[in-house]
């Protein structure tokens, strides 16, 4: 097979997961409309400012979600636990609840949940593509969400954006190259550069038993020399504890986590001081957590 059909084969494949999310955003029309939706955020629980919680020292954005594509089920205890462990670290800064059913098994209801129990910024990670979706996160307690510059048209990305703004959240841009960096709108705070993409090429991770997992390209994280000096610069996906502290000294503010806790063996809050422990430059640091 030839670059050319792959790279067809894995857009069709990110083209059917927006198509099963479609099917969701449907489905949560008829359950509520847009005018139900602006009359939850009068009484939903106030914003937390996810900007400011990533302003003050390098930190992480646990995710919570219950499976993925890629990585299959998450471990039940630690997903279970992962709201206390994240509420208490005093390395995570923010978390990230999945909303996409379909494919995570997480839930708009789920973020609300989660929003109740982590006293930190919550971000909605979706595949986000039209108003409705920026006001149904807002009214179940979202503080900043995720919008995907591969998903996107400008038009409709500086809309979302302006929306979100006009509601109060802070926006995260997810971007996988050069080109993508270019299409964020003006005005934007903080970028997100994702090293797993639907492309294969040659650093890959192995096939597990679920299937095989997107392309993990971590020299992707070099992109961060083409983002704004003042903006906050998040790594997402791939990057392990031991890799952390090749990270922060390359530049960025913060790394989003998920699979890497949620899987972890040994439970998440053993991961979590892991992750601190890096953070401290490789240094033991004092942890909530019993040795």
């Amino acid at each position: 097979m030839g670059c050319s059909d792959n790279l067809a084969g894995d857009m069709a494949f990110l083209d059917e997961i927006v198509a099963r999310k479609r099917s969701e955003v449907a489905a949560a029309k008829t359950l509520r409309d847009l005018a139900t939706l602006k009359r939850m955020i009068g009484d939903t629980a106030p914003l937390r400012s996810f900007v400011g919680a990533l302003s003050n020292g390098f930190g992480l954005i646990a995710e919570i979600k219950r499976r993925s594509p890629s990585g299959g089920d998450m471990r039940r205890e630690n997903v279970e636990q992962a709201p206390l462990a994240y509420a208490k670290s005093p390395v995570v800064k923010c978390a990230s609840v999945l909303t996409n059913s379909t494919d995570f098994g997480m839930t708009i209801e789920d973020l609300s949940k989660m929003k109740e129990r982590i006293p930190k910024p919550i971000l909605r990670k979706d595949f986000i593509f039209e108003e409705y979706q920026v006001y149904e996160a807002r009214a179940f307690g979202a503080d900043a969400l995720l919008l995907m510059v591969n998903v996107l048209e400008r038009e409709n990305m500086q809309r979302l954006f302006n929306l979100s703004r006009e509601l109060g959240m802070d926006v995260l841009f997810e971007a996988h190259t050069k080109e993508e960096i270019e299409a964020i709108p003006d005005g934007a705070k903080l970028y997100g550069i994702n090293s797993r993409k639907f492309k294969a090429t040659t650093q890959t991770f192995e096939k597990s038993a679920k299937g095989s997992d997107f392309t993990v390209e971590l020299d992707t994280f070099s992109l961060i020399n083409l983002l704004p000096k003042c903006s906050i610069k998040i790594a997402e996906s791939g990057v392990s504890h031991s890799q952390l502290p090749e990270v922060i000294n390359i530049g960025y503010d913060a790394v989003l986590v998920g699979t890497s806790l949620l899987t972890a063996e040994g439970g998440i809050e053993e991961m979590l001081k892991r992750f601190e422990t890096a953070i401290a430059g490789q240094r033991p640091v004092a942890s909530i957590y019993p040795t």
